[in-house]
């Protein structure tokens, strides 16, 4: 953190003097409620990672203050202060593409209050036509030069930079589940809740960008605490065309990172239980080494209000996924249609669908009795993809708040040909401004 901050103070004495009389500031809210249920299915056996088999409903509750200023010229610093409050389905386990992006891994009862980001964005401008940006939830509106320098700095969530499909992003306001608002294998660093302390760079040169970032990992894999020593962290690296094709807009992104921490190959964990005797445990075997992954991100309006997606992911499935969810490679592809073509314009429908799977050696430590971090029936000796589909309806209500009915459907959930499928239906309830 003091590297952060340090940072920080020389981006301040790097950055054009701020003349206004007064700085650009900005206060908005954002508050969803998700409730959520699985229907009963058939599952012959369960373990300490399963999905619950009798139908069961949860719900998740969070606010979000985001309160931003400008300090001086092309600079915004930005804080976001939280109250969580409510489960996933079954603790936040059970399926490696989890049904809920509003649901995290933390519970409780009661009401509790987090801070999710508090970080400096500053611009540097190269030339070229200017941009007009609108305001938005962490953005200040204003304008801004095409070809321009971005550095952040402080706590955020790595998807706030990378990955950011414009059809399937936020759990707030378009999917929910895990593997469409994200790649599946995009492992990226963060705690419990999913944010993390770091920096990240980024230039814009018309139509291309590029990112690159360092950021913290957990204390241990998915933690709560982050490595108070910045030892253990993440290198990602992101290359963006936006092409007009037929003079629609797109995008192309390939996002790749590489883990450096304390982690277990699965084939050390097996050999350690062979000699034992008992359950193959991941933390015995940990040792300092690197876990790559790579992604490919598309996104197309076909016409306007008619946009598709497209995300494939691969990460190296030798090793115990670090941060995120139990996935090696993935799949996924969908569509979003504006309701502005039967009189809704502020309605959206959404359909996609994902198709998920883990390295051979992954499934052999989960056959036999390995845990990961969301999924572990005890046994899987019928393994298979994870393939879920998910069709939402958003529907935009006055003064602001929108209600989106939810579906999806798993087969082989958390990769296991003998349980399932499962149904899954939800209603979310979603006001910013």
């Amino acid at each position: 953190m003091r590297v952060v901050l340090a940072a920080t103070a020389a981006l301040a004495l790097a950055a054009p003097a701020w003349s206004d009389p007064a700085p650009e500031s900005a206060v908005n809210v954002q508050g969803t409620f998700i409730e959520q249920a699985n229907a009963g299915f058939r599952a012959p056996y369960q373990g300490p990672n399963s999905l619950q088999s009798d139908a069961n409903g949860r719900e998740a509750v969070d606010v979000t203050l985001f309160a931003g200023v400008r300090p001086w010229a092309n600079a915004e610093v930005w804080i976001d202060p939280e109250i969580d409050q409510g489960f996933g389905l079954s603790h936040t386990l059970g399926l490696a593409a989890y049904p809920n992006g509003g649901g995290y891994k933390v519970g409780a009862v009661a009401p509790y209050p987090k801070l999710q980001r508090l970080f400096l964005r500053q611009s540097f401008d190269l030339g070229g036509k200017s941009q007009a940006v609108s305001p938005d939830l962490n953005q200040l509106g204003g304008e801004v030069a095409a070809d321009r320098i971005v550095i952040t700095l402080g706590k955020m969530a790595v998807t706030d930079i990378f990955d950011a499909n414009p059809y399937a992003h936020d759990p707030n306001n378009d999917f929910f589940n895990w593997a469409l608002i994200d790649a599946g294998t995009f492992d990226y660093a963060a705690n419990a809740w999913g944010y993390t302390v770091g920096g990240a760079a980024e230039l814009y040169l018309g139509p291309f960008a590029a990112r690159a970032a360092a950021f913290d990992l957990s204390v241990v894999p998915n933690s709560v605490e982050l490595d108070p020593t910045f030892g253990q962290f993440q290198l990602i690296g992101e290359l963006e065309a936006d092409p007009n094709i037929a003079g629609e807009p797109g995008a192309i992104r390939i996002t790749a990172f590489v883990s450096r921490a304390r982690m277990a190959r699965f084939a050390d964990a097996l050999a350690l239980a062979s000699e034992t005797g008992g359950l193959p445990l991941l933390a015995p075997v940990r040792r300092y080494q690197s876990r790559p992954g790579l992604s490919l991100d598309l996104s197309q309006q076909i016409t306007r209000g008619l946009g598709v997606f497209l995300r494939a992911g691969w990460a190296d499935g030798r090793l115990e996924p670090y941060e995120f969810t139990d996935i090696d490679a993935t799949l996924a592809a969908g569509l979003s249609v504006s309701g502005e073509r039967w009189g809704r314009p502020g309605d959206t429908l959404a359909i996609a669908g994902v198709a998920d799977q883990i390295s051979r050696v992954h499934q052999m430590f989960l056959n036999a009795g390995g845990l990961g971090i969301l999924v572990g029936d005890g046994r899987l000796p019928h393994p298979g993809p994870e393939l879920a589909n998910e069709t939402y309806y958003e529907i935009a209500l006055p003064r602001r708040v929108w209600v989106t009915f939810d579906y999806q459907l798993f087969v082989n959930p958390a990769y296991n040909r003998d349980r399932g499928p499962v149904s899954i239906g939800a209603i979310r309830v979603h006001t910013q401004f």
